[in-house]
């Protein structure tokens, strides 16, 4: 026996046609609706509204850089208008919850004292969320640095546009780790 599929035009135009329809989620403790394979095919597809919130930043000029830390690499851009930070389509305080990580993103702001001046688009991926912050902060750093040159000393004696260079060092064969020893018996 062959199941005919519907045409890939009709199930478009069915899903054009169809209404969005809200579907609650069984509650703890109730039981679930079994529903038949003949029913699911007679059902009318129900098309799926996804409403996404982004933080507007201003579309201006902007100056670009990378930053790094570890494995996680940033890719910031400093816009020239707008305030705030956006890492990864969120507020960068949604982003980084602690306070800690917070203000290693606002480091190169702060240092050269223009936080109410530019914004900032960051992309950042790899390595876990301490390294991203600091890369965050780095590559911002060095966009200041390309959006305006003077700002070079100030940030360099800050010690923001040197990327710390500290990596996990790699197991080496016949050890257990990158230095431990397997465990030696003598007899």
């Amino acid at each position: 026996m062959t199941v005919k599929k519907p045409a890939v035009k009709k199930v478009a135009a069915k899903l054009k046609k169809a209404e969005v329809k809200k579907v609650a989620a069984p509650k703890i403790g109730e039981p679930r609706q079994e529903i038949s394979w003949r029913e699911v095919k007679k059902a009318e597809p129900v098309a799926v509204v996804k409403a996404e919130k982004k933080p507007a930043v201003a579309a201006a000029r902007y100056f670009e850089a990378k930053g790094g830390r570890k494995t996680a690499i940033a890719r910031a851009r400093v816009f020239t208008k707008g305030t705030g930070v956006v890492v990864n389509g969120k507020d960068y305080k949604d982003y980084f919850r602690t306070l800690r990580l917070q203000k290693e993103v606002e480091k190169p702001f702060e240092a050269m004292n223009i936080t109410d001046r530019v914004s900032a688009m960051v992309k950042v991926s790899g390595g876990g969320i301490v390294s991203q912050a600091e890369a965050v902060s780095h590559g911002i750093a060095r966009a200041l640095v390309v959006y305006n040159g003077e700002f070079r000393k100030r940030l360099r004696k800050e010690g923001l546009l040197s990327r710390d260079p500290r990596m996990v060092e790699r197991k080496k064969y016949g050890l257990k780790k990158a230095r431990r020893a397997p465990q030696w018996a003598k007899r």
